[in-house]
C-alpha cells in the first residue's frame, strides 16, 4: 500500500513536471515583437523614398521670384502687354539648364491681377531630380491592431539645384516639408512600412 501511495505522489509529480515544462516551452515559443525605434522607423520610409522615382522640385515663383530669376539671367521679358501688368518671359539657355516649365513650353505667361497681386506665382520644376527626405521621426507609437505609427516631416531634397533657384524656392508660397504619419505592421516577425499619409 505504502509503494502505491509513494506511485501515486511520483505521478502527480511527474505531470505537474510535465506542466511546468509545457509551460516554459509555450512561453519561450512566443516572441515578443521587435522594437521600433525612430531611427528604424526613418530607414524605413526613407527606403520607400528612395525606390520611388527621383523628380524635380516644383517650386512656386512669385513676384520676388521673377525678380530673382531675371538677376540670376534664367529668364528674359520678351513682351509686356498694354495693361502693363502681364508679361512673357522666355527661358535663356542658363535658365533651360536649371529649370523647365509645367506646359513643356519655354516661355513663362505671367499674368497676374494686378501690379501687387501677392497671391500669384507660377510654377517651375528644378531639372536636378531627387528623392523626398524623412526628417524629424518621431517615437513609433502603439495603434489598435497592433501596428505603430510614427509622424515625422517629408521634405523636398534640393540637392544639385543651382543656389538661384534655391533661394527662390525658399520665397514664401512654396512649401518645402510637411507633417506626414508613416503606420508600420509587424510581417514575418519584422517592421514593415504599409502606409503614408
Amino acid at each position: 500500500m505504502k509503494n502505491v501511495g509513494n506511485l501515486k505522489t511520483f505521478g502527480v509529480l511527474v505531470l505537474i513536471g510535465a506542466g511546468f515544462l509545457g509551460t516554459g516551452l509555450m512561453f519561450t515559443g512566443c516572441k515578443s515583437a521587435p522594437s521600433l525605434t525612430a531611427a528604424d522607423a526613418q530607414a524605413l520610409i526613407q527606403a520607400k523614398y528612395d525606390q520611388t522615382a527621383a523628380v524635380g522640385a516644383n517650386i512656386a515663383v512669385n513676384d520676388l521670384g521673377m525678380r530673382q530669376g531675371a538677376t540670376a539671367k534664367y529668364w528674359n521679358r520678351t513682351t509686356i502687354y498694354p495693361n502693363k501688368i502681364w508679361a512673357d518671359f522666355k527661358l535663356t539657355p542658363d535658365g533651360k539648364k536649371a529649370l523647365k516649365l509645367q506646359d513643356g513650353s519655354d516661355v513663362i505667361k505671367w499674368r497676374p491681377e494686378s501690379a501687387d497681386d501677392p497671391k500669384y506665382s507660377t510654377i517651375v520644376v528644378s531639372l536636378a531630380s531627387n528623392h523626398l527626405k524623412a526628417r524629424d521621426v518621431q517615437d513609433p507609437q502603439d495603434e489598435v491592431g497592433g501596428t505603430k505609427s510614427a509622424v515625422y516631416s517629408e521634405a523636398v531634397n534640393l540637392d544639385g539645384v543651382p543656389g538661384p533657384l534655391q533661394d527662390i524656392a525658399h520665397n514664401p508660397g512654396n512649401k518645402l516639408s510637411g507633417k506626414k504619419t508613416a503606420t508600420f505592421a509587424l510581417d514575418g516577425g519584422a517592421w514593415k512600412l504599409t502606409n503614408i499619409q
